[in-house]
């Protein structure tokens, strides 16, 4: 991908508030940001929950940002600073929001982002979810 990449932030805002929807869940918008030219957001939503074939697409097609936010949103800091390290700091803010810092939290209210501030609760919902599926002693894991 030639140029510089694009920022979560640049999007508009009704695709993000699809993008949440994703997120959550919603097969429908899911299939509408792939059929409508955000198959980097859909193949993001997928990432983070855990479709390792979303993403190896990000990795593969100049969307590392992305795959290194689900890789820091699963508690990475390998990742975290990677994203540090190449200025994606509104996604390290992002994560630490979804990780609960009450800095990070005020900071996208203080900053009029209503939108972020859904999305990072959807993450953080479906990263619970996860957590609590995988520590379910009753489940089989397959590693």
């Amino acid at each position: 991908m030639a140029g510089k990449r694009k920022e979560i932030y640049e999007y508009p805002a009704k695709i993000l508030v699809a993008f949440g929807e994703a997120v959550a869940g919603n097969y429908k918008i899911h299939n509408w940001l792939l059929k409508n030219g955000y198959m980097e957001l859909a193949a993001l939503a997928s990432a983070l929950q855990a479709d390792k074939e979303a993403f190896d697409w990000l990795m593969t097609h100049g969307f590392n940002h992305f795959a290194a936010y689900c890789n820091a949103v699963d508690g990475d800091e390998e990742a975290k600073e990677w994203l540090k390290k190449h200025k994606f700091h509104f996604l390290v803010l992002m994560v630490d929001a979804i990780e609960l810092n009450p800095l990070a939290q005020k900071w996208f209210k203080d900053n009029n982002l209503p939108i972020f501030t859904v999305i990072n609760h959807k993450v953080y919902k479906l990263k619970e979810g996860q957590h609590r599926e995988y520590n379910n002693v009753y489940k089989i894991h397959f590693n």
